[in-house]
């Protein structure tokens, strides 16, 4: 971003003021950037987590196949899945409350010992891959978040301000240069006067 500017004391009241905003912000962006960071990485290893438990469960799912054959999928089925929406530093993220599971009876005594067991299975294998999606859409939105912030640290500390700071020191520079000429154009003159002054009077003593 290339910073306008005049050499007047008004462009550098303005150059000044937007410097102490970026330098007041700068650390605000700096706790934010870290504290994103930290709950990238959280975000990251809860997810790694939840990929290994898939992996488990269709470990176990795998070694049951042969008895799955039997199960009727068609008893269990996902109603609705509740969530809401929480802060994490300062983003808006999607938290899984809850999935609500509807089940049509069965005959206990027509099916497999085991059926009961597959329903808690299937639930949990389903609590999982959906916690996987809320999961990743989090890592999603706070690596954005990151990723914006870490842009903004950059161009206040590398550009903007680095930028403004040295804009600020050439209007200084010039204003003091063109204080100097000022005041050296002002002695001679002054020097001019006092030389007319003397002379003027050094004629009259001559008359005299």
């Amino acid at each position: 971003m290339a910073i306008t500017y005049q050499f007047n004391k008004t462009s550098l009241q303005g150059l000044e003021k937007n410097l102490k905003m970026r330098q007041r912000t700068l650390p605000t962006l700096q706790s934010k950037e870290s504290a994103l960071r930290l709950e990238v990485k959280r975000a990251k290893d809860e997810m790694k987590e939840l990929d290994e438990e898939v992996n488990r469960r269709i470990k176990d799912y795998d070694q049951m196949i042969a008895l799955w054959g039997e199960f009727d999928t068609s008893l269990i089925h996902v109603d609705d899945v509740r969530m809401s929406v929480k802060k994490i530093a300062g983003v808006r993220v999607p938290v899984l409350d809850e999935v609500v599971y509807s089940t049509k009876p069965f005959s206990i005594f027509d099916s497999p010992k085991w059926f009961y067991d597959g329903f808690e299975q299937l639930k949990a294998i389903a609590d999982i891959g959906i916690r996987q999606e809320f999961v990743h859409r989090k890592v999603e939105l706070l690596e954005y978040a990151r990723k914006k912030t870490t842009q903004k640290v950059n161009l206040f500390e590398k550009v903007q301000i680095p930028g403004y700071q040295d804009a600020i020191r050439k209007i200084k520079r010039f204003m003091e240069d063109e204080e100097n000429l000022s005041k050296s154009s002002q002695k001679i003159v002054k020097a001019k006067r006092q030389r007319e002054a003397d002379l003027a009077a050094q004629g009259k003593e001559a008359k005299l």
